[in-house]
């Protein structure tokens, strides 16, 4: 089968793009710009066209085309598939994923925060109990040879007399997504307000997830976090449906095993960790064999991934994918922990001017917290990183970097505890290449710089 992408090197639809070619399927896609990911695709056989889209790059004798959620209704492409013939399938990614759950044994890791890291730890825990699972994440693993996928060859997970194959899946919420597919099992790790440029509201995050929640059959399960406000509302409301409902709290005992040997710091990677757990019992397997993976686990791309460097000024560079208030906070607080006595610079890129807006004073909070508990030394803060195709013209004239860190200097000022703390402020810098000018200029050696955002601001890692 002929399969085309339409904005392949997102990080979830590549993924899928690698399942399909490791299947054997001839694949061909297209990205506005090269990445790591694109390059990585074309290595493993894919065809892939960068730059602008055009109608050529679509076979004529395509038999499916998937397209990115990013992807807009006038995309050349798009509209030169539906020309074609009408045997042609047309997809977006979430429709196409949510086909491939009803294939398999589904397993859907969602929730706000926490779902790359909740999902690649139950991977490594399926792989050594040996149920053999095909993942798509929406990160990348070192033990996936550094791709965001793994493909399960056999049906090992036993129902009674019946053998499953496992697909593992990290189940995006964002316009929706996760309506797209059926899992035998979900796994919820909080939820909080995010996506308001297509939600408005909590109320109808929660709606939404309710919705979800009830696509499980009659016989699945879902493993919730019992500790999560939100999460409670909705559980309410549903605990006398008739499939499975697991809790996990932050029980004392269990929390300290974990950050005995845990790898990865913070208190929300004992939360992810436990969701891990908590699903590998729902599941029957051993927890000898869980902890035992927990203990391996390093990590993913982007989840405060560190670095160091020694030259030419010996210091330490974390990476991170943190974009809300609330995974900002989880990162530097966990930080401070790893590193007590170390000097924390914060360098973070805002993604999304719609983001930026309806969490503005959510940000402004965070960042003054931070730098008035200590958690960070130094605060820089770039541009707003513009997603084409999600943004709203009037909301892009309400909002810029440059009024956050001015609101967050003013709070600071009227703050007695750092009146005399003026080397605290937040400092506005516009672009990746004078970050990088001043890094180099005012570095001096044995600090902790931390590269925070969902944009392009990893490239100045």
């Amino acid at each position: 089968m002929k399969i085309h992408f339409i904005g392949i090197g997102g990080i979830g639809i590549s993924a899928l793009a690698r399942y399909y070619l490791e299947k054997g399927h001839k694949i061909s896609g297209s990205d506005l710009t090269p990445s790591e990911i694109t390059n990585a695709l074309r290595k493993s056989g894919a065809k892939i066209y960068i730059g602008q889209h055009k109608v050529k790059h679509v076979p004529k004798a395509v038999d499916l085309v998937i397209y990115s959620l990013a992807v807009q209704k006038d995309n050349p492409e798009l509209k030169a598939a539906k020309k074609l013939n009408s045997n042609i399938q047309i997809k977006s990614y979430p429709e196409a994923l949510g086909g491939l759950t009803k294939k398999y044994f589904t397993i859907a890791v969602s929730g706000t925060h926490g779902k790359g890291t909740t999902t690649a730890m139950l991977a490594l825990i399926l792989i050594k109990a040996g149920l053999d699972p095909t993942v798509i994440i929406g990160t990348k693993l070192k033990e996936f040879e550094n791709t965001n996928f793994r493909l399960g060859e056999k049906a090992k997970y036993q129902i009674r007399d019946t053998k499953y194959q496992i697909l593992l899946i990290e189940a995006d919420e964002h316009f929706a997504s996760f309506l797209n597919y059926w899992p035998k099992l979900i796994v919820l790790t909080n939820i909080e307000r995010e996506h308001l440029d297509y939600y408005k509201n909590l109320g109808n995050i929660l709606k939404t997830f309710k919705k979800y929640i009830f696509h499980l059959p009659k016989n699945g399960a879902l493993v919730i976090n019992g500790d999560d406000k939100n999460i409670s509302k909705i559980k309410s409301q549903i605990s006398k449906s008739q499939f499975k409902i697991q809790n996990y709290f932050l029980s004392q005992i269990e929390a300290k095993k974990l950050r005995k040997i845990l790898k990865v710091p913070g208190e929300h990677n004992v939360y992810n960790a436990l969701a891990a757990l908590s699903t590998a019992r729902a599941l029957k397997i051993p927890d000898r064999i869980s902890f035992k993976a927990l203990s391996e686990y390093k990590g993913v791309w982007r989840r405060f991934e560190i670095t160091k460097i020694l030259h030419p000024k010996p210091y330490t560079l974390v990476s991170d994918y943190a974009h809300h208030p609330t995974e900002i906070k989880a990162t530097v607080k966990a930080a401070r922990e790893k590193w007590p006595h170390k000097e924390i610079w914060l360098v973070f890129q805002p993604h999304q001017y719609q983001r930026t807006f309806y969490l503005f004073k959510d940000f402004v909070k965070v960042f003054k917290e931070a730098l008035i508990e200590k958690w960070i030394d130094k605060l820089i803060i770039t541009d707003i990183y513009d997603v084409a195709g999600r943004e709203e013209k009037k909301i892009r004239k309400k909002v810029n970097s440059r009024k956050l860190v001015n609101t967050v200097n003013k709070q600071l000022i009227h703050k007695k505890q750092v009146v005399a703390c003026q080397l605290c402020k937040a400092k506005y810098i516009s672009d990746i290449e004078k970050v990088k000018g001043y890094l180099k200029e005012n570095l001096r050696g044995g600090e902790v710089v931390i590269i925070m955002g969902a944009g392009n601001i990893y490239r100045l890692i």
